[in-house]
């Protein structure tokens, strides 16, 4: 798909982050754009965004509510687009919305492991099932499924856990590279690509937990668990009150957005660059690339500690 204008795209997560950017550039090269996310305020938002870039007449640019994780709302989601867009086809898929949480099996509870998986890799799947009716109706079409580094390299360091958010990332890259054949077979119209970012500068530490939690804040036994983690890195906690506790955390979820080596708008370009120039494999970031050389090269040092080390060196992440 070389040009974007007059096609109709569908992007999930669209109310911040990479989602927000990736309809900021499609609707400036003349796309249709219909969102979803669960806050209105951030849709309107990006919506406003949109519209501010002068939008060709004719040009829709609609918002919806809908949790990806549940089937009755991305099917009204659908309903909802075809009739304000009036359209019974779409030709772009971006199956973006994520949030991090779940980190482990023992310190994390069940509810919480499951709504990050079933946001991360659910929403892909119920995505894809949903709108490929429509994506069938279409000339030619394009699947964009957002997996991420963590979808070849299940951690952030040696004392965090990182589970759910790596066993969803994971099913996402295999359902897409799985796709590839299923739609050459079934539906060659249909191009599929998986997208595996690194370090973005997004929201999704501090949306983790309005969706998982209701509050940017960390509850009591959040803190007693930051105090372990801290402990564990060496970091001497005696003398930090609960709130020293509370604005670290609040510093890293507004240093992991502001501080990261790639924005959320360089990472919606390369987005679009690598589907216009039809990859499959879509890599986001210098760091992106570092980490997938280094756990290619030698993919049983990828879990030790001298691995880490090298990757801080090479990367530049800081590693929990």
């Amino acid at each position: 798909m070389k040009d974007f204008a007059g096609k109709i795209a569908v992007i999930t997560g669209g109310g911040t982050g990479m989602g927000r950017e990736l309809a900021r550039q499609l609707v400036a090269s003349g796309c249709n754009v219909a969102l979803c996310d669960v806050s209105a305020e951030a849709m309107a938002e990006t919506r406003s965004l949109c519209e501010a870039e002068k939008l060709p007449q004719g040009l829709r640019v609609t918002t919806h509510i809908a949790d990806v994780s549940i089937e009755d709302q991305l099917q009204r989601f659908r309903d909802e687009l075809a009739d304000q867009q009036s359209t019974d086809k779409i030709h772009l898929l971006f199956n973006n919305a994520g949030i991090g949480g779940g980190g482990s099996l023992f310190t994390n509870s069940r509810e919480q492991w499951e709504r990050t998986f079933n946001i991360c890799w659910g929403g892909v799947y119920l995505g894809v099932r949903t709108f490929l009716p429509l994506l069938m109706k279409a000339d030619e079409g394009h699947i964009i499924n957002t997996s991420s580094v963590n979808g070849f390299w299940a951690s952030i360091g040696m004392g965090v856990s990182h589970t759910a958010y790596s066993a969803a990332k994971f099913a996402v890259k295999g359902f897409t590279e799985a796709l590839i054949n299923d739609l050459r077979l079934n539906a060659p119209h249909i191009k599929c690509s998986v997208v595996m970012p690194g370090h973005i500068g997004t929201s999704i530490v501090s949306n983790t937990r309005k969706v998982l939690i209701g509050s940017e804040r960390l509850n009591p036994e959040e803190i007693l668990q930051a105090r372990q983690r801290l402990t564990g890195l060496g970091v001497d906690v005696a003398a930090m009150s609960d709130e020293d506790i509370q604005a670290l955390a609040l510093d890293r979820a507004r240093s992991f957005r502001d501080d990261a080596p790639t924005t959320a708008a360089e990472a919606a370009k390369i987005i679009l660059d690598g589907v216009k120039a039809g990859h499959w494999r879509i890599l986001v970031g210098q760091d992106a690339e570092k980490l997938d050389a280094l756990v290619r090269q030698a993919p049983e040092r990828a879990y030790t500690e001298g691995f880490y080390q090298d990757l801080a060196k090479e990367v530049g992440w800081r590693l929990g």
